[in-house]
């Protein structure tokens, strides 16, 4: 049971969302973030640096051993590869461990917090009992990918102003082209461009709208300004105001 795989699972061994596995995993997940960052920001330039990139290195590595279990148990497909906009990230974290770029920075605040969080709210691995590997690896991968530009944020080591998100979102939509290509030729659905998941919030257009594409031009907005507005709140909360006599 423990290393059964979405192809062979039993039915009824799941978890139901928003049970008590569930909001374990969200409360552990919520507690552990809030104290990598206070610890965080107690330690040094030099040791912040190193802790991000063994943070990085772990995820990358993570996501290395769980692709390397699916081959030894010869589940692995095209699926599988890190296409998906968490995915796509993991991969961002391991290339920002060796260059730090604005854009990258940026794209993964913007875009790995509300993705990977969303993923944890709404997980499409219900069918995997608790104690399962990839049960286990997909509720860490997704709390690790909210932490590491979580830290980033809380020690102003990215920048979230508006052009940024800009850049971050052109940065995207130039990454869901080949993606989507890769679906066609491989018929997989990376990053939910051909259909949305079982209670994903992109099913809801697709039954309004007819099409599960809506949702990314009408969510990308709301997306940016939920993350926007509390850095620019907490912007102007820290800057002193001047006094006019």
């Amino acid at each position: 049971m423990f290393f059964l795989t979405d192809d062979n699972i039993p039915e009824g061994v799941g978890f139901q969302a928003f049970g008590l596995a569930h909001i374990l995993w969200l409360l552990a997940g919520l507690l552990f973030c809030i104290t990598a960052c206070f610890f965080y920001k107690k330690l040094s330039a030099s040791k912040q640096k190193r802790m991000l990139t063994v943070l990085g290195a772990y995820i990358f590595l993570q996501e290395m051993v769980k692709n390397l279990v699916l081959i030894f148990l010869g589940e692995f497909s095209w699926g599988y590869l890190p296409f998906h906009l968490c995915g796509i990230n993991i991969l961002l974290i391991f290339f920002d461990i060796i260059k730090q770029t604005k854009v990258v920075r940026s794209f993964l605040y913007y875009f790995s917090i509300p993705g990977a969080a969303l993923a944890l709210l709404f997980p499409n691995w219900t069918d995997m009992p608790v104690w399962n590997f990839f049960h286990i690896h997909s509720f860490t991968i997704h709390i690790l990918l909210v932490l590491y530009p979580l830290l980033l944020v809380t020690t102003n080591q990215v920048s979230t102003d508006l052009k940024s998100a800009l850049r971050g979102t052109a940065l995207l939509v130039a990454m869901a082209i080949p993606v989507y290509g890769l679906n066609l030729l491989w018929g997989t659905n990376f990053m939910f461009l051909m259909k949305p998941d079982s209670g994903n919030p992109l099913e809801m257009f697709e039954k309004l709208l007819g099409s599960h594409l809506w949702g990314f031009p009408i969510l990308l907005p709301v997306v940016i300004l939920v993350m926007y507005i509390p850095t620019r709140i907490f912007k102007n909360l820290k800057t002193p105001q001047k006094v006019r006599c």
